[in-house]
């Protein structure tokens, strides 16, 4: 066979299969349109509880806790604290997440932090927390806890009184049977030699 001829059955061969592929391609049904994008007002939920999952990878044990936006909750060596968390309706697709903090207290109590990001609940193993003993990831989001509210005016009122200088706070009475030394003058002492 000469070059021309190989070359001309190749031309056929590729040409053959072309037309095949091409005809299959027209055969098969039109794919189905892609689903809508959800609407650009689509409102998402904000929440002020979520709720995460814990594992001890020592012990073996999944621990389900609830955390207030805000607020700090230690899960053994770990310290999470969720700022903002948000779920869609229920009508729509679901989607869950959470941005979220979460610190390390190490060996000499020195807090260093290992995780800042967003943890979604429909892909827990996207931004999970994977710590040599424990692990942690979110749920969902939650309008409701069976765990009771922090209270913010006992908060306040700790701060106000933690900034308050010490000498405002009141000094105890002086017992009349103990002579109490007076704070503006220096103590003297003698010397009994």
């Amino acid at each position: 066979m000469s070059f021309f001829n190989l070359t001309s059955m190749a031309s056929l061969t590729l040409a053959a299969g072309l037309a095949v592929g091409t005809a299959a391609f027209a055969a098969s049904p039109e794919p189905a349109a892609p689903a809508p994008a959800p609407p650009a007002g689509s409102e998402r939920i904000t929440n002020p509880v979520a709720e995460f999952a814990g594992i001890d990878k020592i012990t073996g044990r999944i621990i389900t806790f609830d955390v207030y936006i805000d607020e700090t909750v230690q899960f053994g060596a770990l310290q999470v604290t969720p700022r903002v968390c948000y779920s869609r309706p229920q009508s729509e697709e679901p989607k869950t997440d959470s941005f979220v903090e979460v610190d390390e207290i190490t060996l000499d109590r020195k807090i260093r932090r290992i995780f800042t990001g967003w943890m979604f609940a429909e892909s827990p193993g996207l931004n999970a927390v994977e710590h040599a003993v424990y692990d942690v990831w979110l749920k969902e989001c939650k309008q409701k806890s069976d765990v009771p509210a922090p209270d913010g005016t006992k908060a306040g009122a700790t701060k106000a009184d933690a900034s308050k200088p010490a000498a405002a706070k009141p000094k105890p009475a002086a017992t009349p049977d103990v002579a109490q030394p007076d704070a503006t003058e220096p103590e003297t002492t003698t010397d009994p030699n």
